[in-house]
């Protein structure tokens, strides 16, 4: 009796825990990589997109932050890419347990504005407002670590030899989600 009154709680526990990660008052930290090239399909290519990020939970399910992107690409005798960006940031996932798709795991929605730019090093360059949007899935592997992929569209419109500037990309990453005060309030209550 005290081995399936234990398994109840622990599993009353870690339902908690799953599901405070996205809870007011939490922390989301961490950073998507996509475009990588180390020159296996294109030799003498090599190519990353980094995107960290840092964002507050406002609501539950809301957060709101800061994020940053840089983006490299180099060629032998074909010069450097490069695209930069810092902005603003806005997470949405999609209810509590309606939003799981796969046991420990969300949908969410992400958008960021801000000060872009795409400069290559042959053609049309960009800077100015650079915004994003698109779909993304967290598989928590840890009750504070989510593997995660997100699909967006990036776009920048502004100032230089072309007036505006877009691309789709598919980023792959991890998010630590760290508890707030009432998150850790909390699961110490369902404790005791």
């Amino acid at each position: 009796m005290k081995k399936v009154l234990l398994t109840i709680a622990m599993a009353v526990v870690a339902f908690t825990i799953t599901q405070a990660q996205i809870q007011k008052g939490n922390v989301l930290m961490g950073a998507n990589i996509s475009n990588i090239n180390f020159g296996l399909d294109k030799p003498n290519v090599f190519s990353f997109n980094l995107n960290p990020k840092v964002a507050w939970f406002v609501a539950d399910g809301v957060a709101l932050g800061t994020d940053l992107n840089f983006g490299l690409q180099t060629a032998k005798n074909a010069g450097t890419d490069i695209n930069y960006g810092i902005g603003a940031l806005g997470r949405y996932y999609s209810g509590e347990t309606s939003g799981e798709v796969v046991k420990n795991s969300m949908l969410f929605g992400e958008a960021t504005v801000g000060i872009s730019g795409v400069n290559p090093s042959i053609g049309g360059s960009t800077n100015g407002l650079g915004f994003s949007f698109g779909p993304g899935f967290t598989y928590f592997i840890t009750n504070s670590i989510g593997l995660e992929a997100l699909l967006k569209y990036n776009g920048v419109v502004g100032f230089g030899s072309s007036a505006y500037a877009h691309s789709l990309s598919l980023g792959f990453g991890f998010q630590v989600y760290l508890p707030g005060q009432a998150t850790a309030r909390k699961v110490k209550n369902d404790m005791n």
